[in-house]
Order: C-alpha cells, then sequence, then structure tokens
C-alpha cells in the first residue's frame, strides 16, 4: 500500500509540477546552461565511493561542469567511512551540499531534517528539467532509495540488485543446462553435483559487518517468508518462515569454501573469477569485475540470473543509493545541487553512464535496443527490480545500531557457536531494546521502516 500510495502522490506531484515547466519546454526555453546562469561560480561538495558507478560519474562531470559553471567537489570515501563522515558534517553544520545515502541511511537522514524533499525543487519551474519523467524511473528503486514516509528526497543513483552470477562451464559440465530457479534446487541437486575435486558449488559472503547482516542474513529471511520485524515492529525472527531461512543457510554451507563467514564481496566475486565456485549471489555492481578478463578468468562462461526463488517468491537483495540536496546548503548551493542530481539521473545521460560502468535506475535505458545484448546482466536486473522488498534491511534511523546486533549473533549462528533459535532469540530481544528506547512502541516514532 505504501509503494502505490507513493507513486499515486508522484504521478500528482508530477502533474501540478509540469505546468510551468512544460509551457517553457514547448517555448523551447528551459536548457540547463540557462537553469545554472544564476549559479555559475557556485561550488558544492558531494561524497563519492571507491566504485564503478561514481567512477562513471567522474568521467561524465566535465561536461556539467562546463555547461553550468559549477564546481563539484568530490570527496572520496570507502563505503564503510561514508556515513559517519556526513553524519559528522551534517551535525557540525559543514560543508556538504548533496548528501550521499544509502538504502538504510534514509530514515536517519529525513528524520534529522538533514536533506530537502525533491518538491522544493520540481515546484519550480526554472530549476525543474521539463523533461524530469520521475516516472522513469523503477517504482520499486525510487520508493527505496529515495522515499521515505511518503516523500521522496533523493534521486536513485548507483543502484544495485542481488543476481546470480554463475560459471555456466562448470554447470554444463556437471549435467546443467542452466542455474537454479530455486534455492532448494541450489543447495538439493546443484550443491552435490558442483562440490568436488576442491570446487564448491556456491559462496555467500558472510563476513562480520554489514556484508554478514545484508548479503547473508537478509538474504536468507524474506524468500523463505521471514522478515526482521513483524507490523508491530517486535522480532519476527523466531518465526517458522524466518527459522526456515537461517537453517537453510546453516545447511547451504556444506557447499560452500571453508571459511566462507570470513568472506567478503572480493573474496566472493573472487572465488566465481578464479574458477573455484560454480555460483555466487551478488550485487549487479560486480559485473564489470567479472566480466573483465584481467581480473576474471572464466571468460564467456559468465552468465548471470536472477536471484533464485524460495517458498516466498523471489525477494533479491537490494542496494544502492541516492543523492539528495542537504539542507544546510545555501540556497545557491541548494540550486546548484539540484541541478547536479537532476541531470547526472537523467535520462538523457543514462546510456552514457550505463556504458562507462553504471548502473543507472531509469526503466528507459533497458528498453533500448542492444542493450540486453551488449550488457547481459540486465534482464536478470530489470526482473529482479519488478518486485521487491524495500525494507530488505529496515531504513529507519536505528538500523545502523541495530546491524551490529545481526553481524554479531549472525555470524554467532553461521559458526555454530549458538543454534539458529538462540541467535535469533538473543538477537530479536537486543533489537527490540534499541526500538523501544527509541520510542517505536510508546508511539513518539511512528512504525515505518
Amino acid at each position: 500500500m505504501r509503494l502505490k500510495s507513493l507513486c499515486s502522490s508522484l504521478a500528482l506531484a508530477a502533474s501540478l509540477g509540469l505546468g510551468a515547466g512544460h509551457a517553457s519546454a514547448q517555448m523551447g526555453d528551459w536548457t540547463l546552461e540557462k537553469a545554472a546562469k544564476p549559479y555559475a561560480g557556485t561550488s558544492i561538495d558531494v561524497v563519492f565511493l571507491l566504485r564503478p558507478g561514481y567512477e562513471a560519474a567522474e568521467k561524465m562531470l566535465p561536461v556539467f561542469e562546463e555547461k553550468t559553471g559549477i564546481k563539484v567537489n568530490i570527496i572520496k570515501h570507502p563505503y564503510e567511512n561514508a556515513l559517519g563522515e556526513q553524519v559528522r558534517d551534517f551535525v557540525a553544520g559543514g560543508d556538504f551540499d548533496i548528501a550521499l545515502i544509502d538504502l538504510v541511511w534514509i530514515g536517519n537522514f529525513a528524520e534529522n531534517d538533514w536533506i530537502v524533499p525533491i518538491d522544493k525543487f520540481t515546484s519550480n519551474p526554472d530549476l525543474k528539467d521539463p523533461e524530469l519523467d520521475i516516472d522513469d524511473f523503477f517504482p520499486l528503486v525510487l520508493n527505496a532509495f529515495g522515499g521515505w514516509d511518503g516523500k521522496i528526497y533523493g534521486l536513485p543513483f548507483d543502484n544495485y540488485s542481488g543476481l546470480l552470477f554463475y560459471n555456466s562451464c562448470m554447470l554444463k559440465d556437471a549435467g546443467f543446462d542452466g542455474p537454479p530457479k530455486t534455492w532448494a534446487d541450489l543447495k538439493d541437486v546443484y550443491g552435490p553435483a558442483l562440490t568436488k575435486d576442491g570446487k564448491y558449488a556456491f559462496a555467500l559472503q558472510s563476513k562480520r559487518n554489514e556484508t554478514q547482516s545484508a548479503d547473508s542474513f537478509a538474504r536468507m529471511l524474506w524468500p523463505f517468508g521471514g522478515s526482521f520485524l513483524d507490523a508491530k515492529f517486535r522480532s519476527n525472527l523466531l518465526s517458522k518462515e524466518s527459522q526456515m531461512g537461517l537453517k537453510f543457510r546453516q545447511d547451504l554451507m556444506k557447499y560452500m569454501p571453508e571459511g566462507i563467514v570470513a568472506y567478503d564481496h572480493s573474496e566472493a566475486v573472487n572465488a566465481l573469477a578464479q574458477g573455484d565456485v560454480a555460483m555466487i549471489t551478488e550485487w549487479s555492481a560486480f559485473y564489470s569485475t567479472l566480466k573483465d578478463p584481467e581480473t576474471s578468468k572464466i571468460g564467456d562462461c559468465l552468465a548471470i540470473a536472477p536471484e533464485p526463488m524460495g517458498p516466498a517468491g523471489r525477494k533479491p537483495a537490494l542496494g544502492g543509493f541516492s543523492l539528495a540536496v542537504t539542507s544546510q546548503a545555501g540556497e545557491k548551493e541548494q540550486a546548484a545541487a539540484w541541478l547536479f542530481i537532476q541531470w547526472v539521473t537523467s535520462k538523457a545521460n543514462a546510456q552514457q553512464y550505463l556504458d562507462l560502468g553504471g548502473v543507472p535506475a531509469r526503466q528507459s535505458v533497458y528498453k533500448v535496443p542492444g542493450n540486453a545484448e551488449k550488457y547481459d546482466f540486465i534482464p536478470a536486473l530489470v526482473e529482479s527490480w519488478q518486485e521487491g522488498v524495500p525494507e530488505f534491511r529496515p531504513r529507519f534511523a536505528e538500523w545502523p545500531e541495530i546491524t551490529e546486533i545481526v553481524q554479531e549473533w549472525g555470524t554467532k549462528i553461521m559458526l555454530g557457536d549458538v543454534t539458529t533459535e538462540e541467535g535469533a532469540k538473543i538477537l530479536g530481544e537486543r533489537m527490540e531494546a534499541v526500538l523501544d528506547k527509541a520510542g517505536y512502541y510508546s508511539g513518539k516514532k511512528p512504525l515505518a521502516q
């Protein structure tokens, strides 16, 4: 209901904000250069990560700066530092004019009023590109990465979905003509056939950081019908469905490399790239690494499919970011920041962003003839974005505290230090203590995630 309501609100907002802008477009009045003229010479600061999507945007940047006279200062951080650096800046009333928002930071940023809803800019025909076409974003992605409690704050940028990357040659040699369609098949049919001679069927990145909580623990909840929380924000980890997913993960470990609990993304990707494992479920952003002959040995054997289905259907991992204007920025900086966000995520630039190694969230670019053949991850990605779970990881402000608990007890479960029931019980109690202190049970905060 939340997604449908939000999409309806967006459609209404778009129609209301279109009048003046559309009229300008009809007269040929609106151009990026004209819109940016009052802000020429303005400098804006933004955090970028050390990932292909950001390198792609950086390569595109000179065109924006030349057209607008706006200087974009990029501050680069590894993912692990990006949240802390931004929060410290916001609390101190610092310099960041654009917020880089992970899926799970949106509630924190919005509830603390660190970011500005986009309607401040889309309602201004001088700033709104008539070709913005908000409905061209995948609705799931727009809502998950840029939306919070009925408002849109950011536009999707550098977005991922969990995909099944596999070595088609290894599967063919084992007698399979395609990948498993279900998690049960992966474990019960493919697992025994592909785990032999020092090779393994599967690698599930599970290192004790966000990788454990998001890429391992959460990945096994949703397809089996489980979740972190129920409708009343109480722990749902002891439910039959959640326990089914967590027990499945334990059973699947026999078909994974030893030491899998220490595998981060790089180790899992490298295991597939070197031909040591047959399949991984990983973010779409790693496609370029696995495709590049300098970093991967499997060459034309690389194939991509949607993540397998569980009893509750296909519920792939959802990850990525949006870019939003910060409330601490001055009026000129806010306008300049919006023009950059609108430009870098635009339909017009989606093809170039894709060609340079980024993953745009624009539906139109994936319909361009030839793209699906050139970038063979596209069909699986588009399918995965048709339906998913925005709260794959709860998006409220308390997630950074809760993820620490999930990492600790998720790791203990995998190592066999506690049973799935014991770990879920303690994890749930500690998670509820955080939510109680935050005011969810007293009614101080809405049950929004």
